[in-house]
């Protein structure tokens, strides 16, 4: 008898959202969900298709569905949200008539989640969960440092009570620790449970420094600071690179991600400015060298602009026991000041953040004036094992 399977829906695999669908995938098989993953077509060389296409297993899938050519009806020339809608709605009619679906799992719902008030579920009549990373509209009511628009984020707040009553929606997770009790707060008793989420990263141990600046061949006596992941404009890694040039004994710059077009024109460029060279690896970072790099750097960078989510590296850093060097601004900032994890950036000017590398090259880590037990309970539950039990709750 054929088994009814889990559709997971992501048709954008760069950054970090690959990650979540490996992860939701894992989860799935793990506890006896045969799950099939749809993207666009666009992805078939990147490693995860090619990962799942190669296991050539009958509880592992994955079908490539593209926008609709032209689209039908009065929206076809509408905003960014229903157009998604509109490509979820594409890819449940494609996917069902060819796969009897149990659930949909969406590890990004920001795509089409303010349309769902006016276009109701994209999936008819099958249950789904989504996932929000960007429900940014509450911060200013509970401390979070975010662009202040009252009236956007006013219009945000009703969308996003309306759109949690959704039919099919059984629950909205949330990698924000605040929008649940927001939420609680606010939303009617016919909405859907909006649970947080803790934002994993890969579950690893601390190498030994010395060990892993070796096998990097690094300079055991040196300083180094880490800026990891995507690398994109976003990063700060400009006004970083700026401020190390400007800086007396700067640490060495260690660049470990695959960069966007414009950030590698621009380390091109700029890298013969600082001293000491700075270590680049402008490519996918393999688990081991990600645990090297971690275990063997001093502080981690996390400079970002116009970010106002978490961070995955922010949990790594604490993991590892490195200092951060953050923004203000967004979870990240909240996150960095409550459980006291390096110094806070109230800019992103030179002094700034020359001031700050000084100080946690210095000073960091020291012992933290805030309650363990809150501290730990903030960030030790980031890990892949309670991300995938989470879901598998949210699932049964």
């Amino acid at each position: 008898m054929e088994q009814d399977y889990v559709l997971i829906v992501e048709p954008n695999l760069t950054g970090h959202r690959w990650r979540y669908v490996e992860w939701t995938m894992q989860a799935c098989t793990e506890a006896g969900y045969p799950c099939i993953l749809a993207t666009e077509s666009a992805n078939e060389d990147h490693r995860l298709a090619r990962q799942i296409v190669a296991a050539n297993r009958a509880d592992l899938q994955i079908a490539f569905v593209d926008p609709e050519e032209r689209p039908r009806g009065l929206l076809r020339g509408s905003n960014q949200y229903s157009r998604f809608h509109r490509y979820f709605k594409h890819v449940h009619r494609i996917v069902s008539h060819a796969q009897p679906i149990r659930l949909v799992v969406v590890p990004y719902a920001d795509y089409f989640f303010y349309a769902l008030p006016f276009l109701g579920s994209p999936f008819r009549n099958t249950p789904w969960i989504g996932i929000t990373m960007r429900s940014t509209f509450h911060h200013h009511k509970v401390g979070i440092k975010s662009p202040d628009r009252p009236i956007v984020n006013a219009v945000k707040a009703l969308l996003f009570k309306r759109a949690i009553r959704s039919a099919g929606l059984r629950t909205l997770l949330t990698i924000d620790p605040t929008l649940p009790e927001w939420s609680a707060h606010n939303a009617s008793k016919d909405s859907a449970a909006v649970a947080y989420v803790a934002d994993p990263f890969p579950d690893e141990r601390a190498e030994n420094p010395l060990l892993a600046r070796e096998r990097l061949g690094l300079d055991p006596t040196q300083r180094y600071l880490l800026v990891y992941g995507s690398i994109t404009e976003r990063k700060g890694i400009y006004e970083l690179v700026h401020a190390l040039a400007r800086l007396e004994h700067a640490p060495t710059l260690i660049v470990a991600g695959e960069q966007d077009a414009g950030t590698r024109h621009f380390m091109r460029n700029h890298v013969r400015s600082l001293t000491p060279a700075p270590l680049v690896l402008d490519s996918f970072i393999a688990n081991d060298v990600e645990r090297d790099l971690f275990s063997a750097c001093d502080a981690v960078w996390l400079g970002y602009k116009g970010h106002y989510g978490m961070s995955g590296v922010l949990v790594q850093a604490y993991r590892f026991g490195k200092p951060v060097i953050a923004t203000e601004d967004g979870l990240i900032g909240w996150f960095s000041r409550r459980c006291e994890l390096g110094p806070i950036l109230k800019d992103l000017s030179s002094a700034s953040i020359g001031k700050a590398i000084t100080e946690t090259m210095t000073s960091w880590p020291h012992e933290p004036q805030a309650v363990p037990a809150a501290r730990e309970d903030l960030l030790s539950r980031h890990t892949l094992g309670q991300f995938k039990q989470t879901l598998l709750q949210q699932m049964a």
